[in-house]
């Protein structure tokens, strides 16, 4: 799901990193995407990926501090906890393909669309998460 994921957000001229650390306690954000609108406003996704049902009901803190909000699961998974998730948390549900010669694992439906809130987060701060995150990356890349 997670590669899949990436791929998404960059097919929608998104930048995007996994695990990014966030400011004030709220946690750690599997993955964060960003893009610019046309107002040059930044639009910010977290998504939580959940594979099993243990997984979903984790103490693990639920960084939901983006302006969009997803929670990213198997379908099997969503048709368990569905009346579960938030009002606000939309849903990506991951569907493998049943070949492995395309690029990418899978492909996402939308079975919820977010709605919008404000940023948790002050955004300077987020953005400079997001670059540290991006950082990091690069740094194991080269090692």
């Amino acid at each position: 799901m997670e590669e899949t994921l990436y791929y998404y957000c960059r097919e929608k001229g998104e930048i995007v990193v996994e695990e990014v650390t966030m400011p004030n306690d709220f946690g750690i954000v599997d993955t964060l995407s960003c893009r610019l609108n046309l107002q040059q406003h930044f639009i910010w996704n977290c998504y939580e990926l959940k594979v099993s049902k243990a997984d979903f009901h984790s103490q693990a803190k639920l960084s939901f501090i983006g302006h969009y909000n997803y929670f990213v699961l198997p379908e099997k998974l969503y048709l368990t906890v569905q009346e579960e998730i938030p009002r606000a948390v939309g849903v990506l549900v991951f569907h493998p393909y049943l070949t492995e010669e395309m690029d990418v694992p899978g492909f996402f439906t939308t079975e919820k669309k977010p709605q919008r809130q404000d940023l948790q987060v002050n955004e300077a701060e987020l953005l400079y998460r997001l670059i540290s995150a991006q950082a990091r990356e690069v740094g194991k890349a080269k090692r």
